[in-house]
């Protein structure tokens, strides 16, 4: 990059550019540093949409990269700048433009982060219920990896909330994309393009999102079973029971042993060898007492150790920052790991996580698990531990390529909410195959001639 363009970067967004020494480490990985570390020739921190409609222009004409950035917590090495050139950070782009309450929308900045979000809430009764387990991510990199979470077994994912994008595209036109109309029928719906696109077909400079009702009462419901597969079993039977619960996740012992050593505190019941954790959202506390006396029989029924209720704030907290904090845990129980975020059809997740478990043995990685029961999203973890760099490259190669090639069979996708970055573009490849991939391809060049947005992503 010449002297030339960082000054025009520097007159775009004046002190807030930095290049060669000046760039943080923290910007050349994202949370899975095992996909490796790219530094990038300069960092823009935009504040408006202007200014990031200047550099794309400027950078569509000089053929330099763009690699759109929030906060770097993504886990498939996305905003990470494979080929050098800008990385363009929304991480100053902050404030909550507007909370319509009559319309039940919020439209804000892409930088806000997802756990600052519901103060700007407060007060108004109204709730925005994806919940992606990274808190410290953006609402604008949600958005482009189409974050799920916890509650989309009964809310569903950010793209269901998503209403309206502004959006920057690669050559510096501002095109607004949608609104805060409810439903809509006028051509092809490039909003749905542009969610989970991963910053390859234009860089989002503000968002609205459809808010809803805030339920007034929820309650936390652990079940420990002293076997995983009667624990995961079990999950079909949860889900047609009628009650419509807004989470169930599984866990095993393991992974909540590594979180209460990274949290230092204890887990309210660590005997079993694998639990479920089951939230029920409603108007009070007695409507939820059907739905509560419902799942405790058939807990029981179906092998069950018992039922636990967690019904204090003390008691919930307890057991959702343990549930949290699962992927700093494994990372800090091990010296580096590798992660498969695939889904499959819910009736086959007791399939899969036995699968998972014979081919970490096979291949000789230690295996932790845990995930999204509710939706068959499921986070399987390859962990290192002492194994030596040939071992290990041998061993996770195996374990991923048999993982993936599992889940294929049983009808399962790549990526069920982390995306696809860099790191998982040849299962991407494998899953789709090459007349979806040459579609792909075909949009992105649609909206990126050059190919200067996010090169090396996705397709």
């Amino acid at each position: 990059m010449s002297a030339e363009d960082l000054a025009f970067f520097e007159r775009t967004a004046p002190g807030r550019v930095f290049s060669g020494e000046t760039i943080s480490a923290d910007y050349d990985h994202d949370e899975m540093t095992e996909y490796g570390h790219f530094m990038p020739e300069a960092v823009i921190q935009a504040q408006t949409a202007q200014e990031i409609c200047e550099v794309l222009a400027y950078c569509n004409a000089h053929a330099i990269p763009v690699t759109p950035r929030g906060a770097g917590t993504g886990l498939c090495g996305g905003c990470v700048t494979l080929h050098g050139g800008v990385v363009l950070s929304t991480e100053r782009m902050k404030r909550v433009l507007e909370v319509d309450t009559q319309n039940m929308t919020a439209t804000l900045e892409p930088g806000v982060l997802l756990m600052e979000f519901p103060k700007a809430l407060e007060g108004t009764g109204l709730f925005y219920p994806p919940d992606p387990g990274e808190k410290t991510a953006t609402m604008g990199g949600n958005a482009m990896t189409n974050a799920g979470g916890m509650r989309a077994v009964r809310y569903g994912v950010t793209r269901d909330y998503v209403l309206g994008m502004e959006v920057a595209l690669a050559d510096g036109r501002l095109i607004t994309l949608g609104g805060k109309n409810v439903k809509t029928s006028s051509g092809y719906s490039l909003i749905d393009l542009m969610v989970g696109s991963e910053g390859t077909l234009g860089v989002l400079t503000k968002l609205t999102v459809k808010l809803i009702p805030e339920p007034k009462v929820n309650l936390s419901v652990l079940i420990p079973f002293d076997d995983l597969q009667a624990c995961i079993e079990a999950v079909p039977q949860v889900l047609a029971l009628g009650c419509e619960p807004t989470a169930v996740e599984f866990m095993e012992r393991e992974v909540i042993t590594c979180a209460e050593t990274y949290l230092g505190k204890k887990f309210p019941e660590t005997t079993a060898d694998a639990y479920l954790l089951v939230r029920l959202d409603g108007a009070s506390r007695k409507a939820l007492e059907p739905s509560m006396d419902a799942l405790t029989e058939l807990a029981l029924r179906l092998g069950a150790r018992d039922v636990l209720l967690a019904d204090t704030d003390e008691r919930k907290e307890s057991i959702w920052n343990a549930r949290g904090a699962f992927l700093e845990a494994i990372k800090g129980s091990t010296t580096t790991m590798d992660e498969c975020d695939v889904v499959v059809p819910r009736d086959r997740i007791a399939e899969f996580v036995r699968e998972s478990v014979a081919i970490g043995r096979e291949a000789g990685v230690r295996v932790c698990s845990f995930g999204h029961a509710g939706d068959g999203n499921l986070h399987i973890y390859a962990c290192r531990d002492e194994l030596s760099e040939e071992a290990w490259k041998q061993g996770v190669t195996q374990f991923m390529e048999r993982l993936y090639a599992a889940a294929r069979g049983m009808g399962g996708e790549v990526s069920g909410e982390h995306g696809i970055g860099h790191a998982k573009k040849a299962f991407l490849a494998e899953s789709v195959g090459e007349t979806q991939l040459e579609l792909m391809r075909g949009i992105k060049a649609v909206f990126d001639p050059n190919g200067i947005l996010n090169p090396g992503k996705v397709v």
